[in-house]
């Protein structure tokens, strides 16, 4: 099913715009907590975080969007979401509200040649006055489950080749 049936969106905010994502792909959301860095990630992966025992990365969509304003006040909160087999964190300015979006109101991106790195989003939602821009979360955060992917196959073959968990 595409965006262009409809559905229902969790709307966050980053900066002054308002974005929407599949509640479909949503886990929970949770407060922003001080993350464990990992050496030489990209500048919008801040660290890890241990969810009930699995390793999930969390990345700045602030940053990965190049916003300039990047604070991490009590509004902060970071939306865990499904891709696959992976958890992603992703941390946004605030969580709006679940919207339900018949396909009237789903409108496409214009053709502006906004080039390969806009290619995650796949429509405009209009709600009233307000504008969502609809994303493709697999899409924007595609490298960061590919690489967690990898992380942990590494990390579960080292397990059964040696017994114990060594480190990536």
């Amino acid at each position: 099913m595409g965006i262009e049936a409809g559905g229902e969106f969790l709307s966050f905010r980053i900066g002054r715009e308002e974005y929407g994502i599949d509640i479909l792909k949503v886990q929970e959301i949770r407060g922003y907590e001080t993350v464990t860095k990992v050496a030489n990630a990209p500048k919008h992966v801040l660290g890890v975080i241990n969810l009930r025992g699995a390793i999930v990365p969390i990345v700045d969509l602030r940053i990965k969007l190049r916003q300039t304003l990047v604070d991490y006040a009590s509004a902060t909160v970071v939306i865990i979401v499904e891709l696959g087999d992976a958890k992603t964190g992703m941390v946004v300015d605030g969580v709006s509200d679940v919207l339900t979006l018949p396909p009237a109101n789903i409108k496409p991106v214009p053709e502006l040649s906004f080039g390969p790195h806009t290619d995650f989003i796949c429509g405009l939602g209009m709600i009233d006055e307000r504008m969502l821009i609809l994303i493709d979360i697999e899409k924007l955060l595609q490298a960061e489950t590919s690489t967690v992917l990898e992380t942990q196959e590494r990390v579960s073959s080292r397990i059964a080749d040696d017994g114990h968990e060594a480190t990536p």
